[in-house]
Order: C-alpha cells, then structure tokens, then sequence
C-alpha cells in the first residue's frame, strides 16, 4: 500500500482564508506541515513562494504533486480527496446551503471594511434563521461554520467585541 501523501500548508495565522483551510484540516484530522508566510512582510511575492502559487496569495496547500491556491477550491478538494468528517452534507438542499453560506460569507468579507456590509450580513442572517441549529446549518459543523468563524472571529477582534459564549 501506498504512502500517503504529506499535506503542507502556506499559510498566514491571521488570514480568514487560512483559517478557513486549518479548520476544514483540522476537523478532517489530517496532519499537515505549516510554513508561515508573512504577508505583512510581503513573503508572498518572493520568487519561491510564486513558482509555488503564481496568484501570490494565501493559503496554498500541496499534497504530493498537487497545489491548490484557494481556500474554497482547497476545501473541496479536501472534501474530495479525503472524505472523513465531511463537511458538505449528502443532502442536495443543505449542501446548496452551505455553499451559499460561502458566497454570502465571502461577499461579506469584501465588504466589512466598508459602511455597505449590513445587508450581506442582513441576507445572510435571513438565511441561517430558517436552518440553525447547535451551529450555523444545523447539529454538526459543516462548510458554512467553517467559512463563517474566521470572518465572526476577526469582526470581533477588529470592532473590539467583547463576546463570551456560555
């Protein structure tokens, strides 16, 4: 049998999308290596980095011979490759919910640093209303709880929220 391949992770601690990709491994309880790119420093436009990922961004995750350089195209490629603890639901319905959960998500976090963000999270609020349950689609964490932390998490930090969960 095969070895299987070793996962490695480009990654910024404080980039949503790398947190988005370290969750989805994490709950998938794939071992990877992580090798920190600065994008404060401008790592991610050093000449290796863009043999690697000529888009220039984080995260970029390689497995064997393979390298993918985007969260989303990295999640589903984890959903595919490595079907353990999946987070996209057989259900065609809540599947497409998830997958709206991330548009909706990512249409926010291109605007959450403007004063217009209030009705992606208005739309987005609507449409989790109607399917929550223990998390954000419903009983078990799924995509949707995966895209929507990191963005929840870095709102939080960036307004000076103080919130405590019980």
């Amino acid at each position: 049998m095969a070895e299987p391949t070793k996962l490695t992770l480009y990654s910024y601690w404080w980039s949503t999308c790398s947190q988005r990709v370290r969750i989805a491994l994490n709950i998938k309880g794939l071992e990877y290596e992580y090798k920190a790119v600065n994008i404060l420093k401008g790592d991610h436009f050093d000449p290796e980095f863009e043999k690697l990922n000529p888009m220039k961004y984080v995260p970029a995750l390689v497995d064997g011979d393979t390298v993918i350089g985007d969260s989303f195209a990295i999640i589903l490629y984890l959903e595919d490759k490595y079907p353990q603890h999946p987070l996209l639901p057989q259900d065609p319905k809540k599947k497409a919910l998830n997958l709206q959960v991330n548009l909706l998500g990512s249409k926010y976090s291109q605007l959450e640093y403007s004063t217009s963000s209030e009705s992606s999270c208005t739309a987005l609020e609507k449409l989790l209303k109607e399917h929550a349950g223990k998390y954000a689609t419903g009983d078990e964490v799924q995509l949707a709880d995966v895209f929507l932390e990191p963005q929840i998490y870095a709102g939080l930090a960036r307004f000076q929220i103080d919130m405590v969960v019980a």
